[in-house]
C-alpha cells in the first residue's frame, strides 16, 4: 500500500519551507490542506507560495474555488483522494500540507455525523443563529436536508444548529450521513507535526503579520471589496481579513487591527495544536531543537523514509 506523508502544526510553524525542502529528495506534488488557500484572490492573508513556487511544484487545491463558493472537510477528502491516487499513477510522491485538522481528518479517515464537528463551521452558523433567528436556520436547513428537518420541531435549536453543521461540514445530508459508515482511506499516512516552545511560535506568527501587512494585506481586502466580495462570505469570515473588514468599515484604528490579527492568529494557532494533538498518530517534532534546517529536514526525512519502507 502506497504511504502519503503528512507535514501538519500550527499557523506559522513553517511548513512550506519543509514541504520545499522534501522536493529535492522526492518527485512530490502538494496536496494543500488548507481551508482558506483553496480560494482565489487570498494570497497575503492566507500565506500562499509564492507564484514562483507555485510554478516550480505543483500543488493541488490552490486558487480551487471564488470566495463566495461553497466547500466543506467532506468535499475537500473526496476529491484530495482522487487527486492522490492520480500523483501515485504518475509515480510521484503526493505530500500532504496544512494546518486545517478536519480537513485532514476527512482525508485520512473518513467522516460520520458523529465525528462531523468542523469548529469554524459552528462559529459561522452561531453568528448566523445570532443575526437571523431560529427561523432562518431552519429554512436553510428544509433546503439542505428535508428529511432531517421534518423530523425535528423548528424550535428546536441544537439539532437545526447541528445538522446544518453536519452538512456544510461533509457536503453530505446528516439524514444520508447517519446511514454510512466513515470509509478510510486506501493509503498508509506518515504525519508530522511541527511545533514550538510558545514564545517562538508567538514571535513567528507575530513577525508573520506584520510582514502581511507590509506585504499589501489591507490592499488585498480592498481589492476583494471591489470585486464584490464581503465578510459575509465564509471564506473572508477568517483571521486576518474579518479584522480587516473592520479596519476599512471605520470601527478600530490601523494598530488595534494589527494587533487583533496577532491575538487572533495566537489564538487560532492553540486552536490548532489542541485539535491534532488528539491524534497519537502525529510525530512531533520541535522545530527549535534544530539549529540547521537541513538537520530538521534530514530528521524528517528519516522519519518519512522508515514509514515508507515499513508500508509499500
Amino acid at each position: 500500500m502506497n504511504t502519503v506523508p503528512f507535514i501538519l502544526g500550527p499557523t506559522g510553524i513553517g511548513k512550506t519551507e519543509i514541504s520545499l525542502q522534501l522536493a529535492n529528495h522526492f518527485p512530490i506534488e502538494i496536496i494543500s490542506a488548507d481551508s482558506r488557500q483553496i480560494y482565489k484572490y487570498l494570497d497575503i492573508g492566507t500565506a500562499k507560495p509564492s507564484h514562483e513556487i507555485l510554478k516550480k511544484i505543483k500543488h493541488h487545491f490552490i486558487d480551487h474555488l471564488s470566495p463566495d463558493d461553497y466547500y466543506s472537510a467532506g468535499m475537500f477528502g473526496r476529491e484530495a483522494r482522487r487527486v492522490i491516487d492520480q500523483i501515485f499513477r504518475e509515480s510521484k510522491v503526493p505530500v500532504v500540507v496544512g494546518g486545517s485538522g478536519f480537513y485532514i481528518r476527512a482525508l485520512i479517515d473518513g467522516l460520520s455525523d458523529i465525528e462531523s464537528s468542523d469548529p469554524d463551521v459552528r462559529e459561522a452558523l452561531q453568528r448566523k443563529w445570532k443575526k437571523s433567528g431560529l427561523d432562518t436556520l431552519f429554512t436553510e436547513l428544509k433546503s439542505v436536508d428535508p428529511e432531517l428537518a421534518v423530523s425535528i420541531n423548528m424550535q428546536d435549536k441544537q439539532r437545526i444548529l447541528r445538522g446544518l453543521e453536519v452538512y456544510y461540514s461533509t457536503g453530505i445530508p446528516m439524514s444520508k450521513l447517519q446511514l454510512q459508515k466513515p470509509c478510510p482511506a486506501d493509503f498508509n499516512s506518515i504525519c508530522i507535526g511541527l511545533t514550538a516552545d510558545r514564545d517562538l511560535l508567538y514571535k513567528r506568527i507575530n513577525n508573520r503579520v506584520d510582514e502581511m501587512i507590509s506585504n499589501g494585506l489591507i490592499e488585498e481586502v480592498i481589492k476583494l471589496k471591489d470585486y464584490g466580495f464581503n465578510k459575509e462570505n465564509n471564506a473572508l469570515n477568517t483571521v486576518g481579513y474579518k479584522e480587516v473588514f473592520e479596519y476599512l468599515d471605520g470601527k478600530v484604528d490601523r494598530d488595534t487591527m494589527i494587533e487583533t490579527i496577532k491575538m487572533n492568529s495566537r489564538r487560532y494557532a492553540k486552536r490548532q495544536i489542541t485539535w491534532f494533538k488528539r491524534d497519537d498518530r502525529i510525530i512531533w517534532i520541535k522545530i527549535d531543537e534544530y539549529d540547521q534546517k537541513e538537520d530538521l529536514t534530514k530528521r524528517i526525512l528519516d522519519h518519512i523514509n522508515k514509514a515508507m519502507n515499513e508500508f509499500n
